[in-house]
């Protein structure tokens, strides 16, 4: 069961920030359209009983009073006949007739119930009996006896017609309850779960952007190892982890601001140990190119440490420059200490690099002396046991090493390597390069 609930999580789309805020969004919509059609046929079902009610229940309440009234007159006018024996008053019975039996065929085809039967039956009695009396044959107490039974046939069709009103406007009553109950309960899921999302939305924002801001406080105090702890799977989360890794890269740039020379700025022994243990695990041969200045200490102690370390300087900007020119987009430049060099060039680059270092140093170097020693081509300076020598102009001298796949195994085999053959480069009158081609084996 856990791992059908892993899987099921594991296939859930992962939606945008903007996809959850429409999806919120469209459920708010749905609700309120919901509530809205529900409303209005609500409203419509009360309309269609208001409107039955209208045509129907209170027409035939108003039928009923008017037979009620007509059935009146027609008493009345058959009690004046009895005492007065006036054709007038036969005549306004007649037209009361007329009016009464109008009104009955209409109510008969508008009620289709069983309570209009009666009312047709006690009032054709009644006509009998009516006609009768103005026969001079007529019992006046069967005639009363049947307008007492056409009166309570209209009584009984008017409390039958309100009985069915009062039930008819009872549902219209529960009808709009309910209506407004709905309209209400889904008009208010709708705004809940908009107040829901928006809620959750901000909440989560908020906290993203409040731990990213601790999280820049951190790197800014030095510690590049600090995790946000966002694992949404939306942009924000997109975006910490993209912090993260900036954090992990600000790292390690760190570290090689810190081991890079302070007077040259290029990166110092790890990062070269780096990037030849990372080259050495790539199946391409490249070369490592050893550069050290011929004569510095004798050019120090003659114009002193500022000027030799301008020329350390200078020479990081010529090698710097000559790799960026003649060498790949990958290639590397580091300094190791001192008048020491070292690029990491493709193969088949290494010479190209060499000779540009070479040529740029020789032009530039005989800047950085004055015009009595050029013309000498020499400088009086005291070597390393104390002797007073006769030094040249400063040179360089460049070790290369060809590095194939499986003859080193690590940076320290290929600086021992290089070691090999640099002094017997510096041995050598000017500037030079020499290739070490010797397969080393392990």
């Amino acid at each position: 069961m856990v791992n059908q609930l892993m899987k099921i999580k594991s296939f859930s789309p992962k939606l945008t920030l903007v996809q959850r805020l429409v999806a919120g969004y469209a459920a708010m919509a749905f609700f309120t359209a919901a509530a809205i059609a529900f409303a209005i046929f609500g409203l419509f079902s009360v309309h269609k009983i208001a409107t039955e009610i209208a045509r129907n229940d209170l027409a035939i309440l108003n039928a009923t009073s008017k037979l009620r009234e007509t059935m009146q007159a027609q008493e009345r006018y058959a009690a004046k006949y009895q005492i007065l024996k006036s054709s007038e008053f036969t005549d306004m019975f007649r037209g009361r007739e007329l009016e009464f039996l109008d009104l009955l065929q209409k109510l008969a085809k508008s009620r289709q119930q069983p309570d209009v039967a009666p009312l047709l039956k006690s009032y054709e009695e009644y006509r009998i009996n009516a006609d009768r009396l103005f026969s001079g044959k007529g019992n006046p107490e069967a005639l009363k006896s049947s307008t007492a039974q056409v009166f309570n046939a209209i009584d009984l069709i008017y409390n039958n017609t309100k009985d069915q009103l009062r039930v008819k406007l009872e549902a219209a009553d529960e009808k709009e309850k309910f209506t407004i109950a709905w309209t209400i309960a889904l008009s208010f899921t709708g705004f809940a779960l908009a107040m829901t999302v928006a809620s959750l939305f901000i909440y989560n924002v908020s906290t993203a952007i409040r731990r990213l801001k601790t999280a820049t406080h951190k790197i800014a105090e030095g510690d590049f190892d600090y995790d946000p702890k966002i694992k949404a799977d939306d942009e924000i989360g997109e975006l910490a982890r993209d912090f993260i890794n900036m954090a992990a890269r600000l790292k390690v740039l760190e570290q090689m601001s810190l081991d890079a020379s302070p007077l040259t700025r290029l990166p110092g022994n790890i990062a070269i140990e780096g990037i030849l243990n990372k080259r050495l695990q790539e199946d391409v041969p490249f070369a490592v190119c050893y550069a050290d200045l011929d004569n510095l200490k004798a050019y120090n102690d003659h114009y002193g440490y500022i000027k030799a370390s301008e020329v350390i300087k200078k020479a990081g900007e010529i090698i710097y420059e000559a790799v960026k020119a003649k060498a790949e987009d990958s290639a590397f430049v580091g300094h190791i200490g001192g008048d020491d060099f070292v690029m990491v060039v493709a193969m088949e680059n290494s010479v190209p690099v060499c000779e540009a270092v070479i040529k740029m140093f020789d032009e530039e170097i005989r800047n950085h002396y004055t015009p009595d020693d050029l013309a000498r081509g020499a400088i009086d300076a005291v070597d390393r046991y104390g002797v007073p020598r006769t030094f040249p102009i400063m040179t360089i001298s460049i070790a290369i090493t060809i590095c194939r796949k499986g003859e080193f195994d690590s940076a320290v085999a290929i600086a021992k390597a290089a070691a090999e053959i640099k002094d017997y480069v510096k041995s050598m009158p000017g500037s030079n390069y020499l290739i070490n081609r010797r397969k080393v084996k392990r």
